[in-house]
């Protein structure tokens, strides 16, 4: 596949936060070799537990039992949204030499810890033996390729730079459409505050603020400005750092935080059930949108909402990638490769994105099964004039130590609302964050 300058930019910018990591020998994952290749069991960790992707999850499941009778199927999920608490767990499991069988990672500098700590295979050898190299895109190969090596088979392509918003609040609000610009969104979002009483923009858990602060960093700074912020010696303690991180405190006046328990769904369910103007949150809403009951909303798109890019974001695509892995020390070693062959085949990515509200990975996908939002969504990621940003809240950009530490500075600005010690926080993030 043919790629163009602004796409291949960002796998140069996650290359070059990549440098330092140990080096892995050998290709690995060789469907033949290994002392283990056990397939009687899979043990599959994930966080995929809410609507929409417990789905997509449930009917790839279903075709790998199909294909793979004698195999037991073994649901590790963890319940929280971005695998904030699955992480966690997975952390612990790894330190005890406790593997899964196979665990979701996000494609990109998020598996560098995985990586140096020797706790995950390369899988050169595999792609090679499935032809995998032709069907995924060659900016998604780079990325998750670290020194010659893949180390992950991503199964889909998130978009989390999208706006849903509530075409009838905005109607109320005097707001003429989707605002293009943060100084727009901001205007808009006062208006709906004064006009119609219900909440201007809705926000879950803490990590949706993050996810929130990502998109008015790359709204306000634009898309190669946002993109060298994961740049060693980054200026992160510039103006226009400084002017993104105050509209971010503007536009954080006018949002309402649900539960932690609640998590992503409530707040985006906030805005069909008629209660919030606005919500930023990755393409995986659209799937619990539309989504069947009991798990899905049954809702309709241009009637009970509507999406449009974060404002300030048109033709950029913010993206990240679910991908799973295959563990040193599996247990099944046989079943984590049998999962890793439906993960990266046609037919499970056919069945799984549609449910979860997400685009394959591959390239032949059979691009009849998306409708709505996704056909657009499709469209975009391949479109030849498309500029990528990678998302440093779902593991594109930013390493776990800096994953962890923007959050810890995200929350205690949600204390504080103050600018300047979050900046402060966020220079010292960069500068620490070992990349």
């Amino acid at each position: 596949m043919r790629v163009r300058n602004p796409k291949r930019r960002l796998t140069v910018y996650a290359a070059v936060a990549m440098t330092g990591a140990l080096a892995l020998s050998g290709c690995g994952a060789n469907e033949d070799e290994g002392s283990n290749n056990d397939k009687s069991e899979v043990e599959v960790f994930s966080w995929w537990t809410g609507p929409g992707e417990a789905d997509g999850l449930k009917a790839m499941q279903a075709d790998f039992e199909k294909k793979n009778p004698g195999t037991k199927f073994t649901n590790a999920a963890i319940a929280g949204g971005s695998g904030t608490q699955a992480k966690a767990v997975l952390a612990s499991r790894l330190q005890n030499n406790k593997p899964p069988d196979s665990f979701q990672g996000h494609a990109g500098a998020e598996l560098l810890d995985y990586i140096k700590a020797g706790q995950i295979e390369p899988l050169d050898d595999f792609f090679k033996q499935n032809n995998l190299n032709s069907v995924y895109p060659k900016q998604l190969l780079d990325q998750i390729t670290y020194k010659g090596h893949i180390y992950s088979v991503p199964v889909n392509i998130h978009r989390s730079n999208v706006l849903w918003y509530n075409p009838e609040i905005l109607e109320d609000a005097g707001v003429d459409g989707p605002p293009t610009s943060i100084a727009e969104f901001i205007t808009a979002l006062k208006a709906v505050d004064a006009e119609t009483g219900k909440v201007p923009l809705s926000l879950g858990a803490q990590w949706t603020a993050d996810h929130l602060l990502e998109n008015v960093l790359l709204g306000s700074l634009g898309t190669d400005a946002y993109n060298a912020l994961w740049e060693p010696g980054a200026d992160w303690g510039g103006a226009a750092v400084t002017k993104a991180l105050n509209e971010f405190a503007e536009i954080m006046k006018y949002t309402t935080m649900e539960a932690a328990s609640t998590d992503w769904q409530g707040a985006a369910k906030a805005v069909v059930d008629d209660k919030a103007a606005f919500n930023i949150m990755g393409d995986w809403a659209y799937g619990y949108f539309v989504g069947a009951a009991p798990n899905g909303l049954g809702k309709k798109l241009d009637t009970d909402f509507k999406y449009a890019p974060a404002p300030g974001t048109e033709g950029t695509y913010m993206w990240l990638s679910d991908s799973f892995t295959l563990p040193k020390g599996a247990p099944h070693r046989g079943g984590a490769l049998a999962w890793l062959k439906e993960v990266s085949s046609k037919e499970g990515q056919d069945l799984f994105n549609p449910k979860k509200g997400s685009i394959p990975a591959r390239t032949d996908a059979d691009k009849s099964l998306y409708k709505g939002y996704l056909q657009y969504a499709f469209e975009r990621w391949n479109s030849p004039d498309i500029k990528l940003a990678g998302s440093f809240w779902h593991g594109v950009t930013a390493n776990n130590k800096w994953h962890t530490d923007i959050d810890t500075a995200v929350g205690l600005f949600l204390q504080n609302k103050d600018v300047g010690k979050l900046q402060e926080a966020l220079v010292n993030a960069a500068e620490n964050s070992g990349q």
